[in-house]
């Protein structure tokens, strides 16, 4: 990947994304290039140019900040030594005009929308845990040592994403900060969340973890939507969250995202997304705990018993940001869920106060939970009875 600077930000434009693919010689010399732009729903943009005689394309990303890009490029950078599988390549970034310049994903589909199309995607728990379990050890003190993380750790200043996670996700669901009001049939659930001190004081805990406890580089917003997939091939995107946070809080978010479609789909499909949930977790359990023994700086490494209480922490941890996920998704009616889309009335709101409830006890008895296979067990009894039949 290449860098470079330069002094004026410009918006691109269809003309000027051609003309960047060109100058970077990515295509031949007289390739035919057409320029078309993607929405990537939130305000970048986004251009795929592709080359009309053989189809072959690249994607050119503009961010919204030179702050997100930077970001984006970097974590796309390090992850792409540990894990080049898993991310899209890139082939260059430009920090003052917010540009990164990648592989073209588009023959993937987002992993929510072919799970919510009930495809299996077999290959996606397996790929998640093994990217989940790198990303963390190897840019962790564990792999690098406290000098090299400390030097990592300032390139990923906590920006305004930071900010905005720890208000949608640790604090406006539990006390209604400038929250839009909710449907009337929630109201009752709602209130009970925002009054009860006890899921409060370890939402805090969590939070405070989500801010101070730098273990890894982590994606930041690792949910279904920001992973490309199909049944042998998986990519994660726009790392533009990343920054260095608690180990726990990616896998938290990502099984949160399953365990809300899982809620909503039937018992065929639920336990296809249940068993994702088991395997991410053995994957990286597996995985982390083979690069701890043999590419560990930490002298504490050959205690025995150290690696299981450190494994322990993160779980505990996951399944309590996994919690508050579940009641953020749920909470926030400006944004659709899988849930919304449960036509019949009764149903939908079943599932709703299921995900609150569920969210709330993963949050105060994350502690209890020593298996994924419990809390699985825990979803598919109760969906079974009150969601979807």
């Amino acid at each position: 990947m290449s860098v470079t600077t330069n002094p004026s930000y410009k918006p691109l434009t269809d003309n000027t994304a051609i003309a960047l693919a060109k100058r970077l010689k990515l295509f031949e010399e007289n390739a035919a290039l057409t320029s078309y732009q993607l929405d990537d729903g939130h305000s970048n943009l986004l251009f795929r140019i592709i080359d009309e005689k053989n189809k072959r394309g690249i994607i050119i990303k503009q961010a919204k900040s030179i702050l997100d890009a930077s970001i984006e490029g970097n974590s796309l950078f390090i992850s792409g030594n540990s894990v080049p599988e898993f991310v899209p390549k890139v082939y260059y970034h430009d920090s003052s005009l917010a540009v990164t310049v990648m592989e073209d994903l588009s023959h993937l589909q987002t992993s929510r929308k072919g799970l919510i199309e009930r495809k299996s995607l077999p290959s996606l728990s397996k790929h998640i845990g093994t990217y989940l379990a790198r990303t963390l050890f190897y840019t962790s003190d564990f792999a690098l040592g406290s000098k090299k993380k400390k030097e990592l750790l300032h390139t990923f200043i906590k920006s305004e994403s930071c900010k905005l996670t720890d208000e949608l996700v640790f604090s406006i669901p539990f006390f209604n900060i400038d929250s839009p009001p909710l449907a009337v049939d929630l109201e009752k659930d709602v209130q009970q969340i925002l009054n009860n001190q006890e899921l409060k004081i370890e939402v805090g805990n969590l939070k405070r973890k989500f801010l101070t406890q730098a273990d890894a580089l982590i994606h930041g917003n690792l949910h279904t939507g920001n992973i490309l997939a199909n049944d042998i091939e998986t990519k994660v995107i726009d790392p533009s969250f990343a920054f260095y946070g608690p180990f726990g809080y990616d896998i938290g978010q990502f099984m949160a995202h399953l365990i809300i479609l899982a809620i909503s789909q039937n018992e065929a499909d639920r336990q296809t997304l249940l068993d994702h949930i088991d395997c991410t977790w053995q994957v990286f359990t597996d995985t982390f705990r083979e690069l701890w023994m043999n590419g560990n700086q930490e002298i504490y490494s050959t205690v025995d018993g150290f690696i299981d209480e450190i494994v322990k922490e993160i779980f505990e941890d996951a399944i309590g940001f996994a919690g508050c996920e579940l009641i953020r998704q749920t909470t926030n009616v400006a944004h659709a869920t899988v849930l919304d889309q449960i036509t019949e009335k009764t149903a939908r709101l079943k599932a709703k106060r299921y995900a609150l409830s569920l969210g709330q006890q993963l949050i105060t008895n994350r502690r209890t939970f020593s298996e994924t296979k419990h809390i699985n067990e825990y979803i598919n009894n109760y969906a079974k009875k009150t969601v979807v039949s």
